[in-house]
C-alpha cells in the first residue's frame, strides 16, 4: 500500500509537470517548454518540501504544547506509540467548525492539526477515533499526496 501511495504521488507529479510542460511548448514554442520545465521543477521543489507548511498557514493553525492541550496530546502520543509511528507535530486552528488534518511528506515530517471546534464537539473517544484516521494517512504515507492534490 504505502509503496502504491508513493508511486501515485510521484505520478501525480510528473503528470502535472508533463502537463506544464506541454502548455508551454504549445503557446511559446521550443523555448516554452523548457522554460515551463523549469517552472514545473520549481512549482513541484516547493510542493514537496512546502505543501505541509502552506496547508499550516492556509487554516491559521498554530502550534500547541503538551501544556495548553495535555487531552489531545496524550491520545495522540498513545495512538503514535501503539503504531510504532513518531510523533508529529501539533497543530490547532482557532475555528468553530470541526475538522483535522494531517500533512507533511512523510511520518517523520508530518504534523496533525484539529480544530478548536471540533475539540470542543467530539468526546475522548470520539476524537480518538478522528486522530486515529488521521494517523492512519500518515502511517499509509497517503499526506504528501493529499498535500499536493
Amino acid at each position: 500500500m504505502i509503496g502504491i501511495n508513493r508511486a501515485k504521488t510521484w505520478i501525480l507529479i510528473a503528470a502535472l509537470g508533463g502537463l506544464f510542460v506541454l502548455i508551454g511548448y504549445a503557446f511559446f514554442g521550443s523555448a516554452g517548454g523548457w522554460t515551463f520545465l523549469l517552472i514545473a521543477l520549481a512549482i513541484n521543489f516547493a510542493l514537496y518540501w512546502f505543501s505541509d507548511r502552506i496547508a499550516i498557514a492556509t487554516t491559521r493553525s498554530r502550534p500547541v504544547s503538551e501544556q495548553e492541550y495535555p487531552r489531545l496530546y496524550a491520545i495522540v502520543r498513545e495512538l503514535t506509540q501503539a503504531e510504532s509511528m513518531p510523533m508529529p507535530k501539533i497543530y490547532v486552528a482557532d475555528m468553530l467548525q470541526p475538522n483535522a488534518f494531517a500533512t507533511g511528506r512523510n511520518p517523520q515530517h508530518a504534523s496533525v492539526a484539529v480544530t478548536k471546534g471540533i475539540l470542543q464537539l467530539l468526546d475522548e473517544r470520539e476524537l480518538r477515533g478522528v486522530l486515529s484516521h488521521e494517523l492512519s494517512h500518515v502511517k499509509n504515507h497517503d499526506i504528501l499526496i493529499n498535500s499536493i492534490a
